[in-house]
């Protein structure tokens, strides 16, 4: 029965893997630098310790713990289908520790009483280890320390948030169950109960067994965003709905969504209490899908929940906005501060009409005193091949700029993206917005990029 069990860790949530393969990146060279931690701390179960450092390091970086899938490993969600992630940090500067499960079938403690536990002695007490020992060493933001995984990695997710929720400030949990689901009382890490949706609670009861994982707790819990196929049989489906009902009970929210949408045709995006990039529960749906997340352009709405599209420090980042195209700079023609003047791609010289600022805000701005001036969608129309322009600041919708994941950034009004006219790369190539395609014209380096408010 033991070998049976061990060989159904290991095949039925290995998934994954066919979203993993379709996102190796041979030879990357981020892949490289993921390096092997030992002498960490406390490590009861003898769990593998990766860690990645981008090249530039924001100067208080937010700490991302990133847990990997039965079957799987460090380096396999680090170059496959976690490596978004990867070129995520290189763009922000923060941090990865990659825990790696070395047990047979490479599955996460989420069952025993010592993995439920906080400081139980079990999985959970040697990925905190990891968290201290890199807290330490990298002058960590406090309050940007977050969690994703998959799969059983998302089921991990949802412990440590549980276990440890005066630490992370937010998790992301892809194809998971709720903390406390996989509970077992024979040291078997497989529930069948669980895993076929058949544990089913009421919001309350879900609260109760989070708060006996960390007993005494009186504080807030971390912000949680959860995603789920409709068609999951392997973590079937009803567990999601037993996860918001968690996560808004540990929050004290209704379970009624105070906003839903579609980012994409397949997807149903519900959002609780804060309805906004950071809300406080977010739920996403994935229509026609099994146990096969994240999928493509998933991982780019995680990073702007879990904040990690913030380089830190003060809020706001000042230098050139750079086209990825065409390696020419935004620029106000002629060093002009007349109101309406329509911007333009040139040759970067670092003069002050190219030094842009991303302010807490979520404005670009340029210039100071009274010349300041914000980019600005001319006349407030939120139409495709709108001008940009500089205006005098006014706070409106139509002055506030979204960073994304990809390097893209997008008007908060009209939902439409920074681009270069007709993929043009000269000099004096107007800069529009357009309807977001994720073209090179469209992608941007510099202050856009660090964006800290939503």
């Amino acid at each position: 029965m033991k070998r049976v069990i061990r060989g159904l860790l290991a095949v039925v949530l290995m998934l994954p893997l066919t979203v993993t393969v379709a996102f190796l990146t041979a030879g990357s060279a981020a892949a490289a630098t993921l390096t092997r931690v030992t002498d960490f701390g406390a490590n009861p179960t003898n769990l593998g310790m990766y860690v990645y450092v981008p090249d530039t390091v924001a100067a208080k970086p937010a700490l991302l713990v990133l847990v990997h899938y039965c079957s799987g490993s460090a380096g396999a969600i680090f170059n496959g289908n976690g490596h978004d992630f990867v070129t995520a940090a290189d763009r922000y500067g923060y941090v990865i520790v990659v825990p790696e499960a070395t047990r047979d079938g490479h599955c996460f403690d989420v069952s025993t009483k010592a993995g439920l536990t906080r400081g139980g002695g079990s999985d959970s007490t040697g990925i905190m280890s990891m968290v201290g020992w890199a807290r330490q060493r990298y002058n960590v933001d406090p309050g940007r320390i977050v969690v994703s995984g998959f799969s059983s990695g998302a089921m991990m997710t949802n412990v440590l948030a549980a276990e440890y929720p005066d630490v992370f400030s937010a998790g992301s949990a892809f194809s998971g169950v709720p903390a406390g689901c996989f509970a077992t009382t024979d040291g078997s890490l497989w529930n069948s109960q669980c895993s076929g949706g058949n544990v089913v609670k009421t919001a309350q009861q879900w609260v109760d067994q989070a708060h006996a994982m960390y007993p005494g707790y009186t504080g807030a819990y971390p912000r949680m965003q959860l995603w789920h196929g409709d068609q999951d049989t392997t973590l079937a489906y009803r567990n999601f709905g037993e996860e918001i009902k968690q996560w808004t009970g540990l929050h004290s929210l209704s379970q009624t969504p105070s906003f839903t949408d579609h980012p994409q045709a397949s997807w149903t995006r519900t959002r609780y209490g804060d309805i906004g990039t950071h809300a406080t529960v977010e739920g996403v749906v994935v229509a026609g899908t099994g146990h096969t997340l994240p999928q493509a352009g998933m991982l780019a709405y995680a990073i702007s929940f879990l904040g990690l599209d913030n380089g830190g420090g003060s809020g706001t980042r000042t230098g050139p906005v750079r086209s990825v195209a065409a390696q020419r700079c935004l620029d106000v023609p002629g060093r002009s501060t007349t109101q309406g003047t329509r911007l333009q791609l040139w040759d970067c010289h670092g003069g002050t009409n190219q030094t842009w600022t991303a302010t807490a805000a979520a404005e670009l701005t340029v210039y100071s005193g009274d010349t300041l001036r914000c980019l600005d969608a001319e006349g407030g129309a939120t139409s495709p091949g709108t001008a940009v322009i500089i205006w005098a600041c006014h706070g409106g919708t139509n002055q506030k700029w979204r960073s994304n994941a990809d390097g893209t950034v997008t008007g908060t009004q009209s939902g439409l993206c920074l681009e270069t006219a007709a993929g043009s790369t000269a000099n004096g190539t107007a800069v529009r917005l357009g309807t977001c395609s994720g073209g090179e014209n469209q992608k941007w380096t510099g202050p856009a990029s660090a964006t800290a408010a939503r």
